[in-house]
C-alpha cells in the first residue's frame, strides 16, 4: 500500500471519526469528572473503539453476514441508541444520577468507578468506533485484497487516529475550566441537540440504504 493511498486512509477515517467534533462531546459526557477518571475514561473509550475497529476491520463482513444482520440496520439501531444518550444530556439526567449516587453513598472510594461511564457506551461506539467508522474499516481492508501488509498498514492509520481522539480527550479539562459552569450546561444541551440530529440522521441514512438494496 503506496503513501498516497496511507494518506488517503488516515483522511477518511480522521473524518469519519472525527477527534475535534468529539472532544466538545467527550466534555459533555464526563463534565464534573475529576481528571484522574476522566483519563481512565479515554483511554478505555480509545482501546475499546481500537478492538471494536480491529474486529469489524478483520471480520466484520463475516460477523453481520454470520448473524444476519445488515449496515442499514445497524446504522438504525445504533441512531436509536445514540437519541438515548441526547435525551439525558437536553434533560441533565446523567448529572441527576451523579448528585443522587453521591449522596446515597457518601462512604464511597473515591476510586470506585462502577457509577456512570461513558466509555463503552455512547463513547467507544457508536461516537468513535460507530457505523460510518466500522464500515470504512471493512472497505479499507477490502482493498488490501488479504495482503497481510496493507491490512497491518490501515490497522496502524486507524491506530494513529485513534491516538488523536485521546489526545484530544485529555484537553477536555482546559476546555471545561475555560467555558465554566454555566458554558458547561450550555454546550451540554446545545451538543444534546446536535447528538440528537446525528442520531436522526443515522436512522435516515439507515432506511434509506435500506430503500435503496430494496430497488437495485
Amino acid at each position: 500500500m503506496d503513501t498516497a493511498t496511507l494518506i488517503t486512509a488516515f483522511v477518511t477515517l480522521f473524518v469519519i471519526i472525527d477527534p475535534i467534533g468529539l472532544t466538545p462531546l467527550f466534555v459533555a459526557l464526563t463534565a464534573g469528572e475529576d481528571t484522574h477518571r476522566r483519563r481512565n475514561i479515554a483511554i478505555r473509550a480509545t482501546l475499546i473503539a481500537f478492538l471494536l475497529l480491529t474486529v469489524f476491520g478483520l471480520f466484520g463482513k463475516s460477523v453481520l453476514g454470520f448473524v444476519g444482520i445488515t449496515m442499514p440496520a445497524f446504522r438504525i439501531a445504533g441512531g436509536i441508541l445514540l437519541f438515548l444518550t441526547a435525551l439525558d444530556m437536553l434533560f441533565e439526567r446523567r448529572t441527576k444520577r451523579r448528585k443522587s449516587q453521591a449522596n446515597a453513598e457518601p462512604l464511597a472510594d473515591v476510586d470506585d468507578e462502577s457509577g456512570d461511564d461513558p466509555s463503552v457506551f455512547p463513547l467507544a461506539t457508536p461516537l468513535i468506533a460507530g457505523p460510518g467508522s466500522m464500515a470504512t474499516m471493512i472497505l479499507l481492508v477490502g482493498q488490501a485484497n488479504g495482503e497481510w501488509p496493507q491490512i497491518i498498514a490501515v490497522h496502524l492509520v486507524m491506530g494513529a487516529v485513534l491516538f488523536l481522539v485521546f489526545l484530544m480527550f485529555l484537553s477536555a479539562g482546559l476546555i471545561e475550566r475555560v467555558l465554566g459552569k454555566t458554558g458547561g450546561n450550555v454546550l451540554t444541551r446545545l451538543l444534546g441537540m446536535l447528538l440528537a440530529a446525528l442520531s436522526v440522521q443515522f436512522v435516515i441514512d439507515g432506511l434509506t440504504a435500506i430503500n435503496w438494496m430494496a430497488g437495485s
